[in-house]
């Protein structure tokens, strides 16, 4: 049996209109201490996007993904946050904000892969289901 690791992750949301409380999950961020572990993964339908947020400026999000994926990456290209220790720079990621880009609460689980767990977050959390007819 491979060995578990504990770990803690939160949705990554595209909220237009912080006032309306409406979003659209576009990512996850995936924190695993004892594998030395941070990281995102982004899927960003953007027709589904366009219906949702018409006026949404797409470069400017993925810009603030970009970002993230640089923070999780840690070293002087994620600026003054992405050179904080591992847990910090998490733990910065999830904090509370009014922006166009937010997080959901951080849920904790078991893992032993934490690179596939966050792919099957992704697909749990964010990937829009094929079409059955």
């Amino acid at each position: 049996m491979s060995e578990r690791h504990s770990f803690n992750y939160a949705v990554v949301r595209v909220v237009p209109h912080a006032e309306r409380e409406e979003f659209m999950n576009v990512g996850v961020i995936l924190s695993c201490q004892t594998a030395d572990f941070l990281n995102a993964a982004f899927e960003l339908d953007e027709r589904r996007l366009a219906a949702f947020a018409p006026n949404l400026d797409v470069g400017e999000l993925r810009a603030h993904l970009e970002a993230i994926r640089l923070i999780c990456e840690g070293g002087e290209r994620g600026g003054a946050i992405g050179r904080l220790p591992r847990r910090a720079r998490f733990d910065w990621l999830v904090a509370p904000r009014s922006t166009i880009v937010q997080t959901s609460a951080v849920h904790a689980g078991l893992c032993s892969d934490p690179r596939r767990t966050l792919q099957e977050l992704l697909r749990k959390m964010v990937s829009v289901p094929p079409e059955t007819s």
